[in-house]
């Protein structure tokens, strides 16, 4: 399991766009934090802060410079994440 520090994932358990992230980065054999925004208020207060949505899922995604880029949309994070995991 390849462990990505600067990756987190702003989700629920029962949202199916979230599923099929979170399937694919299982696929992928990749662990990031996950950010549940339905447990843990600080989580969505966070992505609202972020976005001024509420939409899930979303991955944050931490630069070196201390800036942050969130990408919605499970199938932009799906193929981020293949392009960046996946075997060449």
């Amino acid at each position: 399991m390849t462990r990505a520090a600067d990756l987190s994932l702003y989700h629920f358990d029962a949202c199916p766009f979230c599923v099929r992230v979170r399937r694919a980065l299982d696929r992928l054999g990749v662990e990031v934090e996950l950010c549940d925004v339905q447990d843990e208020p600080r989580h969505m207060a966070a992505l609202v802060a972020a976005r001024g949505k509420r939409t899930v899922p979303v991955l944050r995604i931490a630069g070196a410079d201390g800036r942050d880029q969130w990408m919605p949309e499970s199938s932009d994070i799906v193929k981020y994440l293949e392009r960046r995991f996946g075997a060449a």
